[in-house]
């Protein structure tokens, strides 16, 4: 067996389904599966990546130890991934990723969305560095970041570590939320300062300070505490 695909309808992969099919290289896990057995993939080690769903809730013990290919774990939601159970990755030298809390990561540190209007935000750079210094600080023990993308190395540790690794993903994706609001007020004022130029008449050009307007401090405080 090279490849599997499962159905809409499996929730769990059974114990030992897929132990030591050496052979098995892609394996296409479905949206609705819950649970990966203990032993579900053991010693498949032509297995190379894996994606798991955003539903399941628990791989079991030693689910994917000694698959010495495993380069790549995808998790693209983790905040439901409840349990990894002992051993789960156990001499696996690939990593855990997470492409979208690093998708919206790369947004915020190298976003250019603004570089037009640098001689507005002379600090920009300084921001920036900023922003990956406070990144770096609440990283965790336990996750790396390269560049904007953020990873977890596999191996003995993360079955004990998970709940911590997820509370430092939970600080990391509020702290860019809270980023992703208050640039989106920027952008307001923007798109405003922007609508009142083009308004004015060409024959009585008008000084481009004269039309910049700013959301009122108020209501960009009352936005940054509505998301706590």
């Amino acid at each position: 067996m090279v490849s599997v695909r499962f159905g809409p309808s499996v929730t769990e992969v059974e114990e030992q389904a897929f132990s030591n099919c050496r052979s098995l290289r892609e394996v296409t896990l479905n949206d609705g599966l819950m649970k990966i057995g203990g032993n579900a993939f053991t010693s498949c080690k032509s297995l190379k990546s894996i994606n798991l769903p955003s539903t399941l809730l628990e791989i079991g013990r030693f689910a994917f130890s000694c698959c010495h290919g495993l380069r790549e774990v995808v998790i693209e939601h983790y905040e439901k991934l409840q349990t990894i159970g002992q051993g789960a990755f156990a001499f696996c030298n690939g990593r855990f990723t997470f492409p979208a809390i690093s998708t919206r990561l790369s947004n915020v540190i190298d976003d250019e969305a603004f570089m037009s209007f640098s001689h507005l935000m002379e600090d920009t750079e300084v921001n920036r560095i900023r922003q990956r210094s406070k990144i770096d600080a609440i990283l965790g023990d336990f996750i790396e970041r390269r560049g904007t993308e953020l990873f977890v190395e596999l191996g003995f540790g993360i079955d004990r570590n998970w709940n911590t690794i997820k509370a430092s993903l939970d600080k990391i994706a509020s702290w860019i939320k809270y980023y992703e609001i208050k640039e989106a007020t920027t952008l307001f004022e923007l798109a405003l300062w922007k609508a009142k130029i083009d308004q004015v008449d060409s024959s009585n050009p008008a000084n481009r300070e004269v039309c910049r307007v700013e959301v009122p401090g108020p209501v960009k405080d009352t936005i940054l505490q509505y998301l706590g």
